[in-house]
């Protein structure tokens, strides 16, 4: 059996699509002006990504807002000041406020899977963002006849059906982001959101049969967002050990952006399960320096020096731009990037015998 490789997700979009999410805003265009932009970009990526070899592919998110929010488009009962995400280079990010109940879905990751589907036969992997992220927009001070509890139940329902939505519409896997991980430990230090933020997650997961979760996997990483983290300088030690008993059969690692990978890599033999899936991540998304196969190559048989070959397979350190405003990353560089890191896959399973 060969090495699988996947990407995370996102793609830069094109600087059309760009400007094309703010005339809309701004009200300058129209939704089908937009919508026949957003579909030449989707068309596009698609394109380039099977030119890369790539197993599996994704949409690259171009026609979503951003990965945290897209289940909002269209939703009302928001306002704009929730809780704000700083990065390490001084920008923020802010999450939208709940102002009332009940919460649902306005959009599913189930319609982007079936724009994509509609151009390629390629296997599509959907990424969708997990409960934990959107129970963020739940006010400390509450709500007047919507408890948390309640808001919690309403938002475990739609993540469950965000995730079987795609499933049931052919998605090779589903990747819940989970970049609030390591950035949960910033904000409590004594862990306690993040096992919160664990067992919310789980109770989503309680939905599935091992066969499903087996095709559902959870990607951390320290944030990507404009070349800036917003976790990086969290210690992984404090996530990995708890990340580990999410009830699912695959895990995105960011690895490759890390100063000792080493040392994570021998906390990930600890607390690996025999039925998990560890994806390694081999190319740093924010490295404007495109990495050579050779060089996946050797992080990856660096990886299978301690963890089973069987279980270890290879990916992005993050998406490339998951907000729909990012420039920082050329479309150039990110297709380069998921090229070597394709090749170099192949490279590490031919050493491996697993060609």
């Amino acid at each position: 059996m060969p090495i699988l490789t996947e990407p995370i997700g996102s793609i830069p979009r094109p600087a059309e699509l760009i400007a094309a999410w703010s005339d809309k805003l701004a009200g300058r265009i129209s939704s089908q002006q937009f919508d026949q932009i957003a579909e030449a970009a989707l068309r596009d990526t698609i394109q380039r990504f099977e030119a890369t070899g790539s197993p599996v592919i994704t949409d690259g998110e171009q026609t979503k807002p951003s990965f945290a929010t897209y289940p909002l488009a269209g939703f009302a009962r928001l306002a704009p000041d929730g809780v704000v995400i700083p990065f390490a280079d001084g920008h923020t990010r802010q999450l939208p406020r709940l102002t009332a109940g009940p919460f649902h879905y306005a959009t599913y990751a189930s319609q982007y899977f079936a724009a994509a589907r509609r151009l390629t036969d390629a296997p599509l992997k959907q990424a969708v963002i997990s409960a934990s992220a959107l129970s963020l927009l739940y006010p400390e001070s509450g709500l007047p006849g919507y408890s948390r509890d309640a808001f919690l139940s309403d938002l475990v329902d739609e993540a469950v059906a965000d995730i079987r939505r795609c499933l049931v519409h052919g998605a090779d896997s589903v990747q819940i982001d989970f970049t609030e991980g390591r950035l949960s430990l910033k904000l409590d230090p004594s862990g306690g959101l993040l096992e919160n933020f664990v067992a919310l997650n789980n109770r989503v997961f309680d939905h599935f049969s091992p066969r499903e979760r087996r095709r559902i996997g959870v990607h951390t990483c320290p944030g990507g967002d404009r070349d800036a983290t917003h976790s990086a300088d969290v210690d992984y030690a404090g996530l990995l050990p708890v990340l580990f008993r999410l009830q699912v059969g695959r895990f995105y690692i960011e690895l490759a952006s890390e100063k000792d990978p080493v040392r994570v890599l021998k906390i990930i033999r600890q607390h690996l399960h025999p039925d998990q899936i560890v994806f390694a991540g081999v190319i740093d998304p924010i490295d404007p320096v495109i990495e050579t196969p050779e060089q996946v190559r050797d992080r990856i048989l660096q990886a299978a020096e301690y963890l089973p070959a069987a279980q270890l397979g290879s990916t992005d350190d993050c998406g490339f731009s998951p907000f729909a405003d990012d420039t920082s990353t050329s479309r150039d560089i990110a297709f380069a990037k998921i090229r070597a890191r394709v090749e170099g896959t192949k490279l590490a399973a031919e050493k491996l015998g697993r060609a």
